[in-house]
């Protein structure tokens, strides 16, 4: 079935603005949530607040994830959860194009007839299945940039019932993923319509598997300790449409929901690594280009281009010892070579130049290195092998401690490099309330 763009707006508007405001008077300008590295699988993990009575649900962080979705089949208790019923307005607003008439079993949450459905999908592992799309209350803390205010709830966010199955290959007590990527139903999405705040939302991954990083939705200002507002010194560049999913599993014709950015060519120290620029662009089948990952642990690249890439690094760097690599990583040198800066081990520079040259995100040692011994740094970067679905994947590793925004009403992205230049870190945002 065919919806226009107008009628989608209208409903994405209507519905999600007159069920979901706060049920206080106050609006928040931005809502902000901690986020955590696991030690062990070395995921994004975030917590909400959702159900009545309110659980607290953890959660593996994908930036570019088409929704919220959790496993229903396990424990999911709420007097408040309802079933999204086909053909409604929230069915339309998710692009769904499928519904279960009947579910084989009593109704539970997760199982109804007559129901919307989606395809909740695990993008660390790369499975997918279809379940019950539904609409439940979810709480969350309001902020002004500099911390946390009081608590709000979205009545009726909508989000997707995913299998245990699906749970496999994330983090330990985990019970779904939150996805922040380019679809109506997303988190930022459905929070800026909630509150009627811009369709902005800002990522800053902590390097630390100790401290917490965060993400905000809504606008700056972003101020980090000792009272940074990063939000003030972003480079812009424009976010890309891939026309085909990279979900795991999706309904035909739909685009992809990921943050795909225009990088042109890759320099390091300066000097520009020889590599087949096709592979830079997205053809038309979806495949190519260069996207934004918070579920690869590292960046992963097209095997000519990291064959490339490697040979150009190690060259810059021929003075330092090299040993024996340790996996998943291609090269490693002896650390005691090397020299320590302000913004990590003292390697060449790495240069993404985007949509022009004086466009660049740079990259330096704490997010091009990785500590694997005492003695020993690899530079953090793996052979994705021949012919991948996107030739460039920037990982989790060479996020951290740079801000992202993302704002979906421009389709563009700024981002801060190394915040370890301006003396503060991702793990800076004051969760302590002032309120």
């Amino acid at each position: 079935m065919a919806f226009s763009s107008h009628y989608l707006r209208f409903c994405s508007l209507f519905f999600l603005i007159s069920h979901s405001i706060a049920q206080t008077s106050f609006r928040p300008k931005a809502l902000v949530l901690p986020v955590s590295k696991d030690a062990s699988t070395l995921q994004y993990l975030t917590q909400i607040n959702q159900r009545t009575p309110l659980v607290p649900v953890k959660l593996t962080l994908d930036i570019g994830g088409q929704f919220l979705w959790v496993d229903c089949e396990q424990g999911y208790v709420s007097s408040s959860y309802k079933p999204v019923p086909c053909r409604s307005a929230p069915c339309a607003l998710s692009r769904s194009k499928a519904c279960v008439e009947s579910c084989f079993s009593p109704p539970r949450p997760g199982c109804n007839n007559n129901t919307c459905s989606h395809l909740p999908d695990n993008t660390v592992t790369s499975t997918g299945t279809s379940g019950e799309l539904a609409q439940d209350v979810v709480s969350i803390q309001s902020t002004d940039g500099k911390n946390p205010g009081r608590v709000v709830s979205v009545p009726k966010l909508v989000f997707t019932c995913g299998a245990t199955f699906l749970l496999e290959g994330l983090a330990r007590g985990v019970k779904g993923m939150a996805g922040l990527g380019r679809t109506k139903i997303s988190l930022p999405s459905q929070f800026s319509a909630a509150f009627s705040f811009d369709r902005k939302f800002a990522i800053c991954l902590t390097s630390s598997t100790r401290a917490k990083g965060v993400v905000f939705f809504g606008d700056g200002p972003y101020v980090f300790l000792p009272g940074i507002d990063v939000s003030k010194s972003l480079i812009y560049t424009p976010l890309i449409l891939n026309p085909v999913s990279t979900a795991g599993a999706f309904f035909e014709g739909e685009p992809s929901a990921e943050y795909f950015i225009g990088v042109k060519s890759i320099k390091i120290n300066g000097n520009t690594v020889p590599l087949n620029t096709s592979l830079l662009s997205i053809n038309k089948e979806g495949f190519g280009g260069t996207k934004i990952s918070t579920v690869n642990p590292y960046t992963v690249l097209e095997t000519s281009i990291y064959k490339a890439f490697t040979k150009a690094f190690i060259k810059e760097i021929a003075k330092i010892p090299r040993v024996k690599p340790v996996s998943p990583f291609g090269a490693c040198f002896n650390s005691t070579f090397i020299g320590s800066t302000r913004v990590g081990p003292a390697v060449p520079q790495i240069d993404l130049v985007l949509q022009s040259n004086s466009v660049i995100w740079r990259t330096f040692g704490a997010n091009s290195m990785v500590q694997v011994r005492n003695d020993v740094l690899c530079l953090g970067f793996v052979d994705g092998g021949v012919n991948p679905r996107t030739s460039i994947v920037i990982g989790g590793h060479q996020l951290e401690d740079n801000l992202l925004q993302v704002d979906l009403a421009t389709s563009r992205l700024g981002f801060s490099s190394s915040l370890l230049f301006r003396q503060t870190t991702c793990a800076n945002f004051n969760f302590t309330s002032n309120a």
